[in-house]
C-alpha cells in the first residue's frame, strides 16, 4: 500500500514508548509514525500538575498535528487515548484521514471518563488517588490488568508505567460536533481477555454503525501482538 502517516495516542499510565514495537514494523514498511506522550506521563512525568485536564490531552494531540504539519493522518487512540483523538477530530478534522479506536474509550460532549465507569470502579480509583497522592494522580495498575502476562512483556511495560493525572478522569470533554466529527472511523476490540472499562465504548461503536474488528489478545495489543496489530492497522488505513 502507499505510505501513510500514523499518529498513535497511548492510554492511562502509558506513554509513547508503548507503541515502539508496532511503530518499528510500520516504519520498516515505509510508513511515517509518531507516538507523542501526553503531559504528565512517561518521559513527561516531570510535568505532573493538578492543572492537567482532559483538555490538556486534547491540546497535546492538536498541537502535535499542527507543529508537524501533518495531513491525511491515521489517528489511532488506545484505551484512554480514544478521548483526546475525539477531541482532536473536533478541532482539526482537516488534518485527519481516519480515526481508529483501539479498545478505546469514547466520550460525548460534557461526559467524563468516570461518568462511564461502573460506580464501584470509579469510587475505588478516586479513593486510591486520594490515599496515594492527595488526589493528584492515580498510581499504575499491574501489567496483568491490561492482558500483559508474558514475562518479557511485563518487563517491558511495568518499569515504564507512571502515575496518571487524576483530573483527566473527572474533567469533561467539550465538543462542538458529534463523536468522530463525521470522519471515517473504525473500532478494534481486544477479545482475549476483554477489558471491562472498554465495554461501553464498544457498544457505542456498534450503535454509531462503525466497522468493528477483533484481535484475539489482551488490552495492550501493541505490546502483546504487535505484528497482528500492525497488519490490521495497515488494512484499515
Amino acid at each position: 500500500m502507499d505510505p501513510r502517516t500514523f499518529v498513535f495516542v497511548h492510554g492511562v499510565w502509558h506513554g509513547g514508548w508503548c507503541w515502539e514495537r508496532v511503530a518499528a514494523i510500520l516504519r520498516a514498511r515505509g510508513h511515517r509514525v509518531t507516538a507523542p506522550t501526553q503531559t504528565g506521563l512517561g518521559e513527561r512525568s516531570h510535568l505532573m500538575s493538578p492543572d492537567i485536564t482532559i483538555q490538556t490531552f486534547v491540546e497535546d494531540i492538536v498541537e502535535h498535528l499542527r507543529f508537524e504539519d501533518f495531513r491525511d493522518v491515521v489517528l489511532v487512540g488506545h484505551s484512554f487515548g480514544g478521548i483526546p483523538i475525539t477531541g482532536a477530530a473536533d478541532i482539526v478534522p482537516e488534518r485527519i484521514a481516519r480515526l481508529i479506536y483501539l479498545d478505546a474509550i469514547m466520550l460525548g460532549t460534557g461526559e467524563t471518563w468516570f461518568s462511564l465507569l461502573p460506580k464501584d470502579m470509579a469510587d475505588d480509583r478516586a479513593a486510591l488517588a486520594e490515599r496515594t497522592s492527595g488526589g493528584l494522580s492515580l498510581p499504575p495498575a499491574p501489567a496483568e490488568s491490561f492482558g500483559v502476562t508474558r514475562p518479557e512483556d511485563v518487563a517491558f511495560v511495568e518499569p515504564r508505567l507512571t502515575p496518571h493525572p487524576f483530573k483527566t478522569f473527572t474533567s469533561a470533554l467539550d465538543l462542538k460536533y458529534p463523536v468522530g466529527n463525521s470522519l471515517p472511523a473504525d473500532y478494534i476490540h481486544c477479545t482475549d481477555p476483554p477489558y471491562r472499562p472498554a465495554v461501553v465504548a464498544l457498544d457505542r461503536a456498534h450503535k454509531l454503525g462503525w466497522p468493528v474488528e477483533e484481535i484475539a489478545t489482551g488490552h495492550d495489543a501493541m505490546v502483546t501482538e504487535p505484528q497482528a496489530l500492525a497488519d490490521l492497522l495497515e488494512k484499515l488505513a
